[in-house]
């Protein structure tokens, strides 16, 4: 979930991208809904479920799932609402539903003993699931998620939830106009940001492109005040920060680890809220160390 504020853009060191991962397409069904996701493999591995933040979809993780393939069997999923899984009708988004939508899919797919990675609203998401459904999961990766939004955020998203989607006359004006939110924070590169792009669009019956996520999810965004799931959680858990984002403070790192203290904080450079777009080979390479010894880097 990106919220709208205005920032410099940064200059970032020009690097070398990985490719994306290739997939496959799959569907399973959780709350009578058609979810979609993308499986990366490897089978036999230990499982990897990724979440998406709001307004995003699977095709986030497809730049860093590379790294994870080799030992991990990563999936990634559309969320209810998103991408290319069904939406609800009538809507129903709250974090409890979403959170419940896992746990099914959890048990459709029979992940035992998994790693679970969420970003922004994802990662809310991957808290209240690994608060409320514990046993399956074994490790907790939470990406640059807002512990508590402000009452003038929640308004913003909700009074967008209501605004008319903006429509395109086709899909590559959709992927030209594209950008990242929050504003004034891209840093990925921009052949990252038409990747993810690419998959961002949907022909709707009147013949116009659109963004393929649900609007009324923000016209009834819930808000949440996520710290007291810490309370339920007991298994390792790492939390990521993208260097130029100020999602995760230091005094929020502290009443977290009051709660759990197995809590690690890991900064990833050149980096702001998309950090699996923005640096992917930064994320591997915090997430991996943290799975080997801890986070690498702890912020205090």
């Amino acid at each position: 979930m990106s919220e709208r504020v205005h920032r410099k853009k940064r200059n970032v060191p020009s690097r070398q991208i990985p490719a994306p991962a290739s997939y496959t397409s799959k569907f399973v069904e959780a709350g009578n809904l058609k979810l979609h996701y993308l499986d990366y493999g490897t089978e036999a591995c230990t499982p990897m479920l990724c979440v998406h933040g709001g307004a995003a979809h699977a095709h986030w993780f497809d730049f860093v799932a590379p790294g994870f393939t080799s030992d991990y069997h990563v999936r990634a999923l559309d969320l209810r609402g998103h991408g290319d899984s069904a939406w609800s009708d009538p809507p129903a988004y709250s974090y409890a539903d979403y959170a419940a939508e896992i746990a099914e899919v959890v048990e459709k797919l029979d992940l035992r003993d998994f790693v679970l990675v969420g970003h922004s609203m994802g990662g809310l998401i991957s808290l209240v699931y690994a608060a409320e459904y514990p046993g399956r999961v074994s490790r907790l990766v939470i990406v640059d998620s807002r512990m508590h939004m402000s009452e003038e955020s929640i308004a913003r998203l909700r009074d967008m939830g209501t605004r008319p989607p903006r429509n395109y006359r086709t899909n590559d004006e959709l992927i030209a106009r594209y950008r990242l939110e929050p504003a004034g924070t891209m840093i990925a590169a921009p052949e990252v940001v038409r990747h993810v792009a690419r998959y961002s669009g949907r022909k709707f019956p009147d013949g116009s492109w659109r963004h393929k996520f649900d609007r009324s999810l923000y016209a009834i965004f819930e808000r949440l005040d996520a710290m007291p799931c810490w309370n339920d959680i007991e298994i390792p858990a790492l939390l990521i920060k993208g260097e130029h984002s100020d999602r995760i403070d230091v005094e929020g790192l502290s009443q977290i680890r009051a709660r759990s203290p197995r809590v690690e904080l890991v900064e990833v450079p050149n980096s702001d809220h998309q950090i699996m777009l923005d640096n992917p080979d930064g994320f591997v390479e915090a997430v991996k160390a943290f799975f080997e010894s801890g986070a690498k880097v702890r912020v205090e």
